[in-house]
This record gives structure tokens, sequence and C-alpha cells, in this order.
């Protein structure tokens, strides 16, 4: 007989103690899903919140992967500065949010975890204390020695990566090199193959510029680093078409047999990922060298702790993370 697999082991890190991360992390709780998972938090932070929302929850200190229990809930437990007030940002627990996803991180690589899902944090609280943090993405892959990780949104339907992530509009031209193009596309083919288990996927590269450039009139990148690197993927075997006017790229003949597209900027392709299916969106870090997903949403101060929180995108993202580590 052969053995049973192993039942997977999910970190989860809340994210911002003030926003709602943990009352999504919460609600997920009350239906634990398969397998096990460990929230990387403040166990007196997430019973006071659960008593503010009215929910049960009792906090299971983290014993190791060969105690786990299937369908459990475990805490390891990450003390705060401060109390979480819900709404109320503190600059005192920004380095707690870092600690909870540095422990992730080090779970995932010693083998603790399958993987991590991710809670949203607030960015600007962070770099408000003196944390340099531009993302989620690039903390993760710099913990991890990753130097071209790629961000990659997937709902049911669509799946849309990203050329540059986190980037000021008018950085995005200079950082759109032939070697950060071909880096991120190799990286979004082969986790496409690996990950998702599609054996010869097709790619849709969007343009940069209006109308894909219009033979140079309205920009030259197209003509000088995305056809180039799109030929010479191609001719290594790669299934890409483009570049793509972004205007146009999703229609649904342009879609139909494309397995991801690729836009150059964030704010190129993720508007529309976003409004084909918001609830159900997950971002994934691929080029990790463990599966990482995420809610789709921000920390949404303002309903925090207000029981208004919906965890369908916390739900899709982990069984994202159960579908990749499978």
């Amino acid at each position: 007989m052969a053995a049973k697999p192993p039942r997977p082991v999910i970190a989860l890190t809340p994210g911002e103690p003030a926003g709602v991360g943990p009352d999504v992390a919460l609600l997920l709780a009350q239906r634990p899903p398969a397998g096990t998972l460990v929230l990387i938090a403040d166990p007196s932070m997430l019973e006071a919140r659960a008593q503010q929302l009215g929910l049960p929850f009792a906090a299971r200190t983290w014993p190791d992967r060969r105690q786990a229990q299937e369908r459990v809930v475990y805490v390891q437990p990450v003390t705060a500065a401060r109390p979480a007030v819900p709404g109320r940002l503190d600059r005192a627990n920004a380095p707690y949010v870092i600690q909870t996803l540095k422990l992730a991180v080090k779970g995932c690589l010693d083998g603790e975890f399958d993987a991590l899902v991710t809670g949203p944090v607030h960015k600007g609280i962070l770099n408000d204390a003196g944390i340099a943090f531009t993302g989620h993405t690039e903390l993760l892959a710099a913990a991890s020695g990753v130097a071209h990780p790629v961000m990659l949104l997937s709902a049911p339907g669509l799946r849309v990566a990203l050329a540059t992530i986190h980037l000021p509009l008018a950085a995005v031209p200079r950082a759109i090199t032939r070697e950060r193009l071909t880096a991120v596309i190799e990286v979004l083919h082969t986790d496409l193959v690996e990950k998702f288990g599609i054996a010869d996927p097709v790619i849709l590269v969007c343009g940069l510029n209006p109308h894909a450039g219009e033979g140079g009139h309205l920009g030259r990148e197209e003509i000088d680093v995305i056809e180039p690197v799109i030929k010479s993927l191609t001719a290594r075997g790669m299934r890409l078409r483009g570049p793509v006017p972004a205007d146009s790229a999703f229609i649904p003949s342009q879609l139909d047999g494309v397995d991801a597209v690729l836009a150059m900027y964030h704010d190129q392709g993720l508007p529309v990922l976003k409004h084909h299916d918001f609830a159900h969106a997950v971002n994934v870090t691929l080029g990790l060298p463990f599966v990482r997903t995420s809610v789709d949403h921000g920390t949404a101060l303002e309903i925090a702790g207000s029981g208004l929180a919906d965890a369908s995108s916390l739900k899709a993202a982990v069984a994202m993370a159960h579908q990749l580590i499978r």
C-alpha cells in the first residue's frame, strides 16, 4: 500500500494588526481548511479581536510538524509591541509585522511549513516606522535569496503577471530592460509549468506604450526591448504572443487559449484582474523556493473589528496554496 502523503502545513501571517487581516484569519479559523493552519501572530491580539468580533477562539501553540493535527488552527507566538486597536495604526508594531514574515519564510525554507499565505500589510506605517518596505514580493524574495520574483494575480478565468511591481510610473520605462524582461518571462513560464501544471503555456505580452508604441511613434520600448525578447524566447520554444496593445489585450478574442497575460506595470494589468473577480483574486509570488499566496485586498482599516470583513479572498488564497503544493 502506498504511503499516505503528509498533510500540508500552511503558515498564515495576518499582516497589519490594526487592519482586517486578523478578522479574516479568525473567520477562516471557524471552519479550518484541510491540512493544518499555523497563524504566526500575537495570540493575545487574536483572542482580543475574536472577543470583539464575537467569535470563539482559543490560541493553541504550534508544537511542531510531527505533532500537527488535521483541520486544527495553531498559533506560533510573536509578541506585538503594543495591543492592537482596530483601525488605528501604530508605528511601534511595525517591527512585529516584519518579524512574523521573517519567521514564516524561515519555516518555509526549513521545511516546517509547506506554503505561506499572507494577509494585508500597511506599507505606509512600515515606512513611517523607518522600515524600507515596498511590498511582500520584494521582502520575501530578499529573505529567500531570489533575484527575480514575479507577481502574479490569479482569479477564475484570468491570470495576470507583472514585469515590474511597486515602482513609480516614471521609473517603469527604465526598469524594462531586455535582461529583466527575459528573466521575468522565464520565471513565469517555469512556474506555469511546474506549479500550475500547464505543460506548454501560452503567454500574452502587453506593450508598454499606447497602441504598443504605434511603430515607434509613441515610444520605442516595444521595438528596442519587448519585441527582441519575445523573438529570442520564442526561438527557445516558448509560446509568446505580443507585444499587444494593453487596451485590447483583455478582450475575449485575445485571451482565447492564453494561460497568462504579462503586463508591463502594476496598474496596467491589475485593475482588469480586480474588475474581473476581486473577491476571489489571489496574489501568487513566482520564483520563490516555496509556495506563497496572498489576499488581494488591503488593510481596510475603516472596517477592522466591525464584523464586516469578508474572508473570501483569504479562503481563495489558502485554496490556491493547496493547489500549488499538489
